[in-house]
């Protein structure tokens, strides 16, 4: 970044009523609280975890329960994902969910059987008022995150929000969508990373982000599973590079990350969505063992 370009920045940051202290790292870094569970600002590292979409509900069911069971094994804070609508698919013919009442109608039934905080993303606004009632935390994703009325209409619930940072922002503009956010009073932000486009079909990760995204004050995730996927590489489908998700959770945990995103499967080489970016859950206990101790010495 030239200076001049970097003193626009500072100079926007200011415009948004950030102190000039989040120049030098010496800033307010806010924790969110969402269903007892504390996010950033020295809490413990969170856990958003779960298949990319709905199959079923036995799946789903199962994949939810073995998590909670092995984060509370673990002491680690969970937050259950799992999309009822994927929109953003390659194909036509790619599996997108249930759908709205379905999948929601999946996500009630298992947050109140199994007790556990849930999170979803929408990708219209006449989807907003039902998924509210369900839903603990909203996700936009990181293809919608400069739709401005979509964040707008998503602050108003006074629901905690997920902000995926897009593919084609540079870290420090995600400072005018959490704008956007708190010009209604929005107060429960986090913010997850999730790679930079790096020419066609793939992306790339520069830990700088996640501090330079913290800056902002609020809590910054790193999506470790979405991060090594390759977008459109199967020709009809995203590809993924799984083996590589580890290495890069373990560097995000390494650089501050207040929590991690991964998506996850029991069988991820048979998964109708994003298979092969997600891992297995036969892998995690060793992963999250690692991830807790990283943290720990932070």
């Amino acid at each position: 970044m030239t200076f001049d370009r970097a003193q626009d920045k500072f100079q926007r940051l200011q415009n948004h009523g950030f102190s000039l202290n989040i120049v030098c790292l010496n800033f307010m870094h806010h924790k969110v609280k969402i269903n007892g569970i504390s996010i950033g600002s020295g809490s413990p590292l969170v856990l958003i975890a779960g298949p990319c979409v709905i199959e079923d509900y036995q799946t789903t069911f199962e994949i939810a329960s073995f998590l909670k069971t092995l984060t509370q094994q673990l002491d680690i804070p969970f937050i259950f994902k799992a999309s009822y609508d994927k929109a953003n698919r390659t194909s036509i013919e790619s599996f997108r969910g249930p759908g709205l009442r379905d999948g929601l109608s999946t996500l009630q039934r298992i947050k109140s059987e199994l007790g556990i905080t849930v999170l979803s993303d929408i990708h219209r606004i006449d989807e907003i008022e039902s998924a509210a009632k369900v839903l603990d935390i909203i996700q936009i994703p990181a293809f919608l995150c400069r739709q401005t009325d979509l964040i707008l209409a998503v602050s108003k619930t006074g629901k905690p929000i997920n902000i995926k940072k897009g593919q084609f922002l540079a870290p420090w503009d995600i400072v005018n969508v959490v704008a956007k956010v708190t010009s209604t009073g929005g107060d429960k932000i986090l913010i997850t990373e999730r790679g930079s486009m790096f020419g066609y079909n793939n992306l790339v990760v520069d830990f700088r982000s996640i501090k330079i995204m913290q800056q902002t004050g609020w809590p910054v995730i790193f999506d470790a599973t979405h991060s090594i996927q390759l977008p459109g590489g199967g020709g009809t489908h995203s590809g993924g590079q799984r083996e590589f998700a580890p290495i890069l959770a373990r560097a995000a945990a390494a650089a501050g990350a207040d929590g991690i995103f991964m998506e996850v499967h029991k069988e991820p080489d048979r998964a109708l969505c994003d298979g092969p970016n997600s891992l297995r859950l036969d892998d995690l206990y060793k992963l999250l063992s690692d991830l807790k101790a990283i943290r720990e010495i932070l």
